[in-house]
C-alpha cells in the first residue's frame, strides 16, 4: 500500500507538470496568434487549466498596441479614411480606340481610371494619355453609378496625361482631390492606389514608395521615355491606369500609369509635380510642348565600359550616337565610333560622357531624364560636365523641343 501511495503522488505531480507545460503551449500559441493576426487590438487572454481537486494554472497574455484603432494600416496610415474621402473623386473611363492589325483597322474597347480635380474655378478629370488619348465615344461614370459622355480637352503622350471634360455631368458628381508636391516624397513613405483594375471600380490598394526617378519605356511616347516616375509597391492591375497615387494624407502624389508584366509589386505612377506644371497648357491649348531635347543616344556607364572606353569614370552617360542638326550636335557633342562587346551587348565607345548638368552629378540615364524633366524646359541653356579624351571638359548646350509624335 505504501508503494502505491508513492506512485500514486508521482503520477499526481507528473500530471501537474505536464498540465503547466500544456498550459504554456496553449499561451505560447496564443501569444504568436495576436502577434500575427491582433498585436494591434489590445487584447487580454487568460488561460485556465484545472488538475485535480486543487490544482489550478492561470496564464495571461495582454497584447501591446502597435497602432490604435481598427482603421490604422501596418503601414500606419489610415486607410479607411483616405478611401472614404477620395472615392468619392474616382471614375471610369470607357471607350474605343483604333488599332492596326495585319486585318486592317480594329477597334477595341478601353478601360481606366481617373479622378476629378479643379483647375481655374472648372472641374476637370485626370487621366492617362493611353486610357483618352486616342479614345472615341469616350464615357465617364462616376462613383454613383451614373454615367456621362466626355471629351478630351488636352493631352501630352511624353508624359502620358490627358485631361477630360463631362460637361454635361451635375456638379454634385465632382469632388476634386487635393495635389502635394512630390518633389516631397522619400524612397519608404507609405502610399495608397485607388482605381478600377479589370473594372472593379473604387478598388483600394496599400503600399510604399519603392524609388524615385525612374524612367519607363510607353508606347505612347514613341522612341523617348518618360522620365521623373515614381515607382511603388502597391499592386495595381489593367484598369488602375488613371487612378490617383496618394500619400497618407489622401493628397494625389502621382498618376498610375504602368506596371511590368509579370512582376510582383512593381508599379509606376506619373508625379503630381509633372501634373501641375503641364495642367495650364493642357486645359488652355490643349498640349504641352516643352520637354527638353538633347539629341543623343546613350548607355548607362560601369566599370566594364569604363575599361573599354580607358577612362576610370563608371558613371554617366556615354553619348553612342548624336542626332544630326539636334542640340548636341550643334553644340559639338561627340560620339562613340569604336564597337565593342561586353556580356553579348555592344556599344559603341570613345565617345563624351555627360557626368553632370549645371554642377549635378549625373549617374546614369534615368538621372539625366529626370533632369531634364524636372529642372529644364526647350529652349534654355545649361552647362554640361563630360568627359572627354579621359579629360575633364565642360559645354554649353541650348535645349531643343521633342518633336511632335506622328
Amino acid at each position: 500500500m505504501q508503494s502505491n501511495s508513492k506512485a500514486l503522488v508521482v503520477s499526481s505531480r507528473a500530471i501537474v507538470g505536464i498540465a503547466v507545460i500544456i498550459a504554456l503551449v496553449v499561451a505560447l500559441v496564443l501569444v504568436m496568434n495576436l502577434e500575427v493576426f491582433g498585436a494591434s487590438t489590445g487584447v487580454t487572454v487568460t488561460s485556465t487549466q484545472t488538475v485535480g481537486a486543487s490544482t489550478t494554472v492561470t496564464t495571461t497574455f495582454t497584447s501591446n498596441p502597435a497602432v490604435s484603432g481598427n482603421a490604422s494600416s501596418p503601414l500606419g496610415i489610415n486607410a479607411e479614411q483616405i478611401y472614404s474621402e477620395a472615392n468619392l473623386s474616382i471614375v471610369i473611363l470607357q471607350g474605343m480606340q483604333a488599332q492596326s492589325s495585319l486585318f486592317g483597322t480594329q477597334y477595341v474597347s478601353i478601360l481606366g481610371s481617373g479622378f476629378v480635380v479643379q483647375y481655374s474655378g472648372s472641374d476637370y478629370i485626370v487621366t492617362n494619355y493611353h486610357v483618352a488619348g486616342a479614345t472615341t465615344n469616350l464615357t465617364v461614370t462616376f462613383s454613383d453609378g451614373d454615367s456621362y459622355p466626355a471629351t478630351v480637352v488636352g493631352s501630352d503622350p511624353y508624359a502620358d496625361l490627358a485631361i477630360v471634360s463631362a460637361k454635361q455631368a451635375p456638379a454634385s458628381e465632382f469632388h476634386a482631390l487635393t495635389f502635394t508636391p512630390s518633389s516631397n516624397l522619400l524612397v519608404g513613405e507609405p502610399i495608397v492606389a485607388i482605381g478600377a483594375p479589370f473594372g472593379l471600380s473604387g478598388s483600394m490598394t496599400v503600399g510604399i514608395i519603392s524609388q524615385l526617378g525612374r524612367t519607363i519605356q510607353d508606347p505612347t511616347a514613341g522612341n523617348f521615355s518618360i522620365a521623373a516616375v515614381i515607382q511603388f509597391s502597391a499592386p495595381i492591375n489593367p484598369g488602375n491606369s488613371g487612378g490617383p497615387l496618394l500619400d497618407s494624407n489622401g493628397d494625389v502624389v502621382g498618376i498610375t500609369t504602368a506596371v511590368v508584366q509579370s512582376s510582383q509589386g512593381v508599379g509606376f505612377a506619373i508625379p503630381s509635380d509633372t501634373i501641375m506644371k503641364e495642367i495650364p497648357s493642357l486645359v488652355t491649348t490643349g498640349s504641352y510642348n516643352q520637354h527638353s531635347y538633347l539629341g543623343i543616344g546613350g548607355a548607362d556607364m560601369n566599370y566594364q565600359l569604363s575599361q573599354a572606353s580607358r577612362t576610370n569614370v563608371t558613371y554617366g552617360v556615354l553619348i553612342e550616337n548624336v542626332v544630326p542638326g539636334g542640340p548636341a550636335s550643334n553644340a559639338g557633342l561627340r560620339a562613340g565610333s569604336q564597337v565593342v562587346t561586353i556580356a553579348g551587348q555592344q556599344y559603341l565607345v570613345g565617345g563624351d560622357i555627360i557626368i553632370s548638368i549645371n554642377g549635378t552629378r549625373i549617374v546614369n540615364n534615368d538621372a539625366l531624364a529626370t533632369y531634364l524633366e524636372e529642372h529644364t524646359v526647350s529652349g534654355q541653356m545649361v552647362t554640361l560636365g563630360i568627359i572627354r579624351g579621359g579629360s575633364l571638359t565642360s559645354v554649353n548646350l541650348k535645349l531643343g523641343a521633342r518633336p511632335p509624335i506622328s
